[in-house]
């Protein structure tokens, strides 16, 4: 693999920064809007800013399209952002790491692919990173949300499986469509799920907003900006292992502007899964072939 000129290790710390910093901001933005609510918003300044990139999708490329948004988009952060209002932005970000195992998982039973034996170990090791922090955290409805991150990050995992069936369209227009087609699917959710939107809104300061704006802009729109130029230069086992970074983001975040603590027996389990994903992402080097 191509050595990563140090502008685009910068951009990759910047998406692992970016999109860890969101788990703190978008914690800190559930305790005043519902969280379904939060992503519908979201999502709506996302298509706002994108649908200048929007094109026809292509022949066959819409239903996937809206399957994607739905399964990828509305059900994914439905379930991810319920499960951030009730955990620690640190374990929510630790959890939703499973999002990796769950795509190797899927690629093999879905589109044919063969995990080597280290992928397997990984996400052994992942899975029991995740029941260790499960088995240290004892408060109310902590079960619940964990089942639902985990939901969340197995919908992102069918939704990146499903958008490899697109065809002839590039990774900004998905971005566009999918924003576009999950913000009224997201409105009607928090509708079906949620009570309080009326006063939420009401109430809603400037702070509030600015997390929607931060949400909308900084961590849908520059930072899927950001990690799209980068799929397009290099391969995805070069710049996937900087994602590695996002849950130590949010743990430092959440510390410094939530006051969060995690326990050490948390921090052991987040390291199990953060050893898994690793052992997944980091490719090893083939040797070179010797003449005879």
């Amino acid at each position: 693999m191509t050595r990563l000129p140090p502008a685009d290790i910068a951009r990759a710390v910047l998406v692992a920064l970016i999109w860890g910093m969101g788990f703190v901001v978008a914690k800190g933005a559930t305790e005043h809007f519902p969280p379904i609510l939060l992503q519908a918003f979201r999502f709506a300044v996302t298509a706002t800013v994108m649908a200048m990139f929007l094109r026809r999708p292509g022949r066959g490329n819409l239903p996937w399209l809206l399957a994607v948004s739905l399964i990828g988009a509305t059900i994914q952060y439905s379930l991810t952002f319920s499960g951030v209002h009730r955990l620690s932005a640190g374990i929510a970000a630790l959890v939703i790491q499973l999002e990796v195992p769950f795509l190797v998982l899927l690629g093999a039973l879905l589109l044919g692919e063969r995990p080597k034996p280290r992928h397997w170990v990984g996400i052994a090791l992942a899975f029991a990173g995740v029941a260790f922090i499960a088995g240290n955290i004892r408060f109310g409805g902590a079960w619940a949300a964990l089942l639902m991150m985990m939901g969340g990050a197995f919908s992102w995992a069918l939704g990146q499986v499903m958008i490899r069936k697109l065809r002839g369209i590039s990774g900004r227009e998905i971005t566009a469509w999918v924003a576009v087609l999950a913000t009224p699917q997201l409105f009607l959710a928090s509708l079906l799920f949620e009570t309080g939107q009326g006063a939420a809104i009401a109430g809603a300061g400037p702070d509030v907003w600015a997390a929607v704006a931060y949400l909308g802009l900084i961590m849908t729109a520059l930072g899927y900006y950001l990690w799209n130029s980068l799929l397009v230069r290099h391969e995805v086992g070069r710049v996937a292992p900087f994602l590695l970074l996002l849950p130590v983001f949010s743990v430092l975040g959440g510390v410094l502007f939530l006051g969060e603590v995690l326990s050490p027996a948390q921090l052991i389990g987040g390291a199990l899964v953060l050893s898994g994903v690793g052992l997944m992402l980091i490719e090893r080097k083939q040797p070179e072939s010797v003449a005879a």
